[in-house]
């Protein structure tokens, strides 16, 4: 197995490894240049199409999203206040580098931030959570004993899932 990269390695080739499947995908894609840009990293068109692109990169199975906004243990709350902060036409892209070689294409998944704050208020049966993760199951001490929490197949990046995504946000 590769070595761990650090985070700004991860963040770098996240980056970069959405923008290349955008592109493969036939979309034109625009990197947005300087530190700390709000909201999205990316820009694709395609014809009439715009999506703004967010990319997060994980290497231990989870993207932490709404640490930062849990006060008395309320997940749901947490969903809410980081979801207002995305708009229109933004969609996440998630990047999943662990158990993957450095020669092997990490997984990628798409969805909206209403989906993403869904499935984080969904999440531990219920309870919710501050980590969106690709695959979990909790194990016999937990709230959430024997539950799974685990990324909708249809968030896979493909060309299905972004004309889903499209309609969705048209809608």
């Amino acid at each position: 197995m590769a070595e761990k990269m650090s985070q700004w390695q991860v963040a770098t080739a996240a980056e970069a490894l959405a923008a290349a499947q955008f592109a493969r995908f036939g979309w034109d894609v625009s990197v947005q240049y300087g530190a700390n840009l709000p909201e999205f990293d990316l820009v694709v068109t395609r014809g009439d199409a715009m999506l703004k692109v967010s990319v997060k990169g994980s290497q231990d199975g989870g993207w932490g999203l709404t640490q930062s906004f849990l006060k008395n243990a309320d997940y749901h709350a947490a969903a809410d206040v980081w979801l207002k902060r995305h708009g229109n036409k933004t969609v996440m892209c998630f990047v999943q580098f662990k158990g993957c070689e450095p020669t092997e294409m990490p997984r990628l998944y798409l969805a909206t931030p209403t989906e993403v704050a869904a499935w984080l208020k969904h999440a531990a049966d219920g309870r919710g959570d501050t980590v969106l993760r690709e695959f979990h199951q909790w194990g016999p001490s937990a709230q959430a004993a024997g539950t799974v929490d685990e990324i909708p197949p249809d968030w896979k990046m493909d060309a299905s899932c972004i004309d889903r995504l499209l309609s969705t946000l048209r809608a």
